[in-house]
């Protein structure tokens, strides 16, 4: 192999340039080079002196030519890199196309089947319209749907032999399930398939009970696939535990198990499901990995597991995974997820939780799917930073939380939850656990130095119907602005609890925030779901913590933030935490779940902004904010809330009544939350931008310009405030007011400067100018303010500022003039940032 440079596309990496001659590389030389590079790719000129140096076998090398051997091995290395990652993704490539063939042929097969039933029915109605009376038929139609009497199974046998039958069965009618036409399907809204798709996505269309199905890839083992997958509950968030209570090995080298499996319910409205199950795991001919499962029901001599109280018995209707292996490596899968949740005994209200299949599909299906993509990914690219560098202690966090949400919203006896007396009132229901160990782990302890025995656990929980609301941008609004909420006096008691052990309950602020800064700390690939951690700035554990105020810090986990997704639960979930961030600290896991009850019915934008105007009209316009719209004004969602506060045992009744009161204060503000982000019905406006006052301060506004700069601002605006309110509000560049405090925080702002800060108009006046200025601007700020003040205006040039999230927005110049009032006294300084845009 000989080279002349470094271009020579890597085919003559052993060999240098000497005199105008070719030399060949030793396989000495060779060796030694290979071991030099794989400690240093990219060695400096002085390097190379230095491995010329202290290896004498390369001392009759010019450090040119040491140059020139790098740079031809590394073009080398980046060649082999590209072709492997082309060939990883022809590999992708080719197994979808296979998918999607096989899925065209099912759909082609599905089209075969519903065009000869087609027919067979036209051919019976036309039979009933030429002879009302034909006893020749097997069923009777009526209303355009065939009724058949159902079959009456007799008792199933649960012996070993006919447990064995059961999961041959079982086995047939999955396969049927997920690779034929037994169940209509229909693709789940939002879905598109692709190499870069979760998957394949349907749900089930007029089947018994509700259905979902998912086909995907994943650069995983077909074992190690079936090993997660059967892991229930450490990918199903809603799974509160699978116990094996029996495994049978078959003959042709499979296993039956007997299951008993626990979900929780996932609001305060309903009753948690259980379910007794047959898992059957085989290979079948063609060396694919088949693990189905069904509820077993009817059956007689063999073991069962009777009713459990807390527990509606749910069923499995045939479901699993049919893993198949792919060429080149990985897995093509099929997920089947069939369910009867027994709608009937949950309110009127939440049954549609428990028909949709698109619920269905979300929580479980994609979610297995989703567990599968984070792993491979993990086990393929361990430096990505989605889960850092820790991924499996990371989702172990995620997980913690999650469930120490669901325990709190359940509050299940076995784990030693009571109910307190009502004040009264049945809006907020009051849990004591004194036995938190049980709940927690062996190793909980809330204080230091003090007897964990004295700690006991409350939980204050309560569920609410929210209507025309969507469920992400509620969520995004509660994560974002914490202070429209939450109060700190609470969170301080709680912190205080947990961190320092026994403290009073504060009767006056410890401690005020001084804000939020949310630290990303993880997330998933789809980034469906965020891990962070919460900075509350100015923050007193305790009342003699006022004079010097700490941080606090929450953990957080995120999820359900997509607008656009179907039938998404959204959730926000946290737990204080203290600085050594141990990971068996308690985590007492506090927040909202928000679960859409009508799928599809929401229709919204994902640039939508989070201001409490943004659905609304103006007075008399007529006309509704076209990217605003939520939908068809009938979309409904319950939202449960749950809390929970460590504290001293012989503090339980004043405890109580604090969060009681602390529940009903938040559910008071996510009303008036809802109320502002959902559109008004009579077409009018319901938040501050339709006060009298915005009008006025718009007029103002307006006037102040023209008079200072001698030119309008708003182009063509009609006569009248609100025409002028209007115009500003949709007007194309950032314009914001700020207060003429010594401190000016912010009091309005119109779309594009509500966008450019990502904030909203609630939220505004926790903003203040200097917050959002960089240095550069802080410093012109303060050159042009005396000409501001003495002359009315001031231009600004262009520069960088920091919207509420910490993200960075330039703007090319900036124009600032003082706002006069109808007496001609200066209420505030008006800023207009123009063409601004996120770096």
């Amino acid at each position: 192999m000989m080279s002349m440079s470094c271009k020579d596309g890597g085919k003559g990496a052993n060999a240098i340039l000497d005199n105008g001659k070719y030399v060949r590389y030793t396989p000495e030389q060779v060796e030694a080079l290979e071991r030099l590079y794989h400690d240093c790719p990219k060695p400096s000129s002085i390097r190379r002196q230095q491995l010329i140096r202290e290896c004498p076998i390369l001392s009759n090398i010019e450090p040119k030519q040491i140059k020139v051997w790098f740079q031809n091995r590394r073009c080398r290395e980046k060649q082999r890199k590209e072709a492997s990652r082309l060939q990883s993704v022809n590999r992708k490539l080719t197994a979808m196309n296979k998918l999607l063939m096989e899925e065209n042929d099912r759909l082609q097969k599905q089209v075969s089947h519903l065009v000869y039933e087609n027919g067979c029915f036209r051919t019976h109605t036309q039979n009933v319209t030429v002879a009302t009376k034909d006893t020749s038929c097997e069923s009777v139609v009526t209303s355009g749907q065939r009724r058949l009497t159902p079959p009456q199974h007799p008792p199933r046998d649960a012996s070993p032999a006919g447990l064995l039958s059961i999961a041959e069965e079982t086995l047939t009618e999955f396969l049927s399930k997920a690779t034929g036409t037994a169940v209509e399907w229909v693709q789940m809204p939002g879905m598109k398939p692709g190499p870069d798709s979760i998957g394949i996505v349907a749900i089930s269309h007029g089947c018994t009970g509700v259905a979902a199905r998912a086909c995907g890839l994943v650069s995983l083992e077909p074992t190690r696939v079936a090993e997660i997958l059967k892991d229930r509950p450490a990918w199903f968030r809603d799974c509160r535990a699978v116990d094996v209570l029996d495994v049978l090995p078959t003959a042709n080298g499979g296993t039956i198990e007997l299951l008993y499996m626990q979900l929780y319910a996932p609001t305060t409205l309903a009753t948690a499901r259980d379910f007794w199950l047959l898992r059957y795991t085989s290979v079948t001919e063609d060396g694919s990995l088949v693990v189905c499962e069904r509820s077993l029901t009817n059956t007689q001599n063999g073991p069962s597991i009777p009713a459990v109280p807390n527990f509606v018995r749910a069923e499995m209707l045939p479901s699993g995974y049919l893993i198949r292996p792919c060429e080149g490596g990985g897995s093509i899968i099929h997920i089947v997820d069939h369910m009867n949740f027994e709608a009937w005994s949950v309110p009127e209200v939440l049954r549609p939780l428990y028909e949709s299949p698109t619920v269905l599909a979300q929580k479980t299906t994609m979610m297995a799917l989703r567990q599968l993509r984070q792993i491979a990914q993990e086990a393929s690219q361990p430096g990505t930073p989605n889960w850092g560098r820790r991924p499996a202690a990371l989702r172990a966090l995620s997980q913690r939380l999650s469930r120490g949400f669901n325990e709190a919203v359940n509050g299940f006896t076995d784990e030693g939850w009571s109910m307190m007396g009502s004040d009264g009132m049945d809006d907020v229901t009051i849990l004591v656990n004194s036995s938190p160990e049980k709940l927690m782990g062996s190793n909980l302890s809330f204080s230091n130095g003090y007897p964990s025995v004295s700690t006991a656990v409350m939980c204050a929980k309560a569920s609410m119907l929210l209507q025309n609301v969507p469920p992400a941008l509620l969520l995004r609004f509660l994560r974002e602005h914490r202070s429209e909420w939450a109060d700190n006096n609470v969170d301080a008691y709680s912190a205080s609890a947990i961190k320092l052990g026994p403290c009073s309950l504060p009767g006056s602020r410890a401690g005020n925030f001084g804000g939020q800064v949310i630290l990303p700390l993880a997330h998933t690939i789809e980034h469906e779901e965020l891990l962070e951690v919460i900075k509350l700035e100015g923050f007193g554990n305790c009342p003699e913590d006022a004079l010097m105020a700490r941080d606090m810090f929450l953990l957080q986990l995120c999820s359900g933030m997509d607008e656009n997704a179907v039938g998404m639960c959204s959730e926000l979930i946290f737990a204080p935490i203290d600085a050594s961030f141990a990971e068996d600290a308690p985590l007492l896991a506090s927040g909202f779940r928000i679960i859409p009850l009508e799928s599809g019915k929401e229709a919204s934008s994902p640039n939508r902004t989070l201001d409490l105007a943004s659905a609304l009209e103006v007075r008399g316009s007529g006309n509704k904010v076209s990217d605003r719209d939520v939908g068809s004004g009938t979309a409904r969602s319950v939202m449960t809330i749950a809390f929970e506060f460590a504290f001293e045992t012989h503090m339980q009744q004043n405890v109580a009544a604090m969060a009681r009161q602390y529940v009903r204060s938040i559910i008071s503000s996510v009303q008036r939350v809802a109320l502002a982000l959902s559109p008004s019905p009579n077409g009018g406006f319901n938040s501050p931008l339709g006060t009298p006052e915005a009008h006025t301060l718009a007029r103002w506004i307006s006037n102040s310009y023209r008079c200072y700069l001698g030119v309008e601002l708003l182009k063509a605006a009609g006569e009248g405030s609100e025409s002028i309110l209007k115009s500003m509000w949709h007007h194309s560049d950032a314009i914001v007011c700020c207060s003429m405090k010594a401190l000016p925080v912010f009091t309005f702002a119109n779309q594009a400067g509500l966008d450019m800060l990502e904030t909203t108009l609630v939220a505004l006046q926790d903003i203040s100018l200097e917050k959002i200025l960089d240095e550069n601007g802080r410093k012109s700020l303060c050159n042009e303010f005396p000409q501001i003040m003495q002359q009315g205006f001031a231009c600004l040039q262009g520069g960088i500022c920091v919207s509420s999230m910490g993200r960075p927005v330039s703007y090319d110049r900036a124009v600032a003039w003082k706002v006069l009032n109808d007496e001609g006294n200066a209420h505030c300084i008006c800023f207009m940032f123009i063409n601004w845009s996120f770096v």
